[in-house]
């Protein structure tokens, strides 16, 4: 025994060791059933003897698993393992059936790769054609979209200019209808001055002066209002009949300039 004890290889040795490691597990798991059969005894006992059919169910178990792990015990002790002489050819051996088996690994994880890559390419080409599919739609969309904002700004280009005239157009009339009654009303309030049937001259040294009637004179502050009104203001001559124009000054129609008394504006109501 001592003689095949000192042939024994590290590898043989590294068996004894994994022998002894297998026979002190078992031992420990046989002393765990052993504690929990005494445990199970000591309520029984307890009990006077009574035993429910769920302990004798787990006491029969255990004394089933005590019997295998017993056997499996005994059969390692009596089992010699199997030492492989570590020569030459036994490794080379070893050696291509592991590299055959890594070789049949590889090339099923080539065989999975390549599958995978494949369908990869293929939902690639898949999404590649539904973008470039959607890169026309929108180059379709935005090319439409700018024809009828083109178009959109035209229309409401000209949609503007006629509401314009239309307006202008009202407000044309609408000036004219104011004048025209405005007229009627001062013509009426402030009728012509006249002698021997022809409007009176304001002075007899002035024979070819004419007066202006109230309708005249404030037509021609309108108009210099509209016209121009960064320089509103009216000269003042001989045709302007000083009690209308005091009478617009007082009812605060007509301003005078602050600089030049002789010059008059209408009064800017609509500011």
């Amino acid at each position: 025994m001592a003689v095949n004890q000192q042939n024994l290889t590290p590898d043989d040795i590294q068996d004894k060791e994994y022998v002894v490691d297998k026979k002190d597990k078992i031992i420990e798991e046989c002393e765990e059933l052993w504690k929990q059969m005494e445990k199970y005894q000591q309520e029984i006992a307890l009990a006077g003897g009574e035993r429910p059919n769920h302990s004798d169910t787990q006491l029969t178990l255990l004394m089933m698993q005590l019997k295998s792990l017993t056997a499996g015990y005994n059969q390692w002790l009596e089992r010699t393992p199997d030492i492989i002489p570590l020569n030459l050819e036994n490794l080379v051996a070893l050696g291509k059936e592991e590299l055959q088996k890594l070789d049949h690994d590889l090339e099923m994880l080539l065989s999975t790769i390549l599958s995978k890559n494949q369908k990869v390419l293929e939902d690639l080409r898949r999404e590649q054609g539904w973008l470039d599919e959607q890169g026309e739609l929108v180059a379709s969309l935005s090319e439409k979209c700018e024809e009828l904002k083109n178009q959109g700004m035209a229309v409401c280009e000209q949609r503007t200019l006629l509401e314009l005239k239309t307006e202008m157009t009202k407000i044309r009339r609408h000036r004219e209808k104011l004048l025209t009654s405005l007229g009627q009303i001062l013509d009426k309030l402030f009728p012509l001055l006249e002698e021997n049937g022809s409007r009176k001259r304001k002075r007899e040294c002035q024979p070819n002066t004419w007066l202006m009637t109230m309708h005249e004179i404030l037509e021609i502050l309108i108009n210099s209002l509209l016209h121009s009104p960064h320089d509103p203001y009216v000269k003042i001559n001989d045709s302007f009949w000083p009690p209308y124009i005091e009478l617009l000054l007082r009812s605060g129609i007509a301003l005078r300039h602050q600089d030049d008394p002789s010059r008059i504006q209408l009064e800017a109501f609509r500011q």
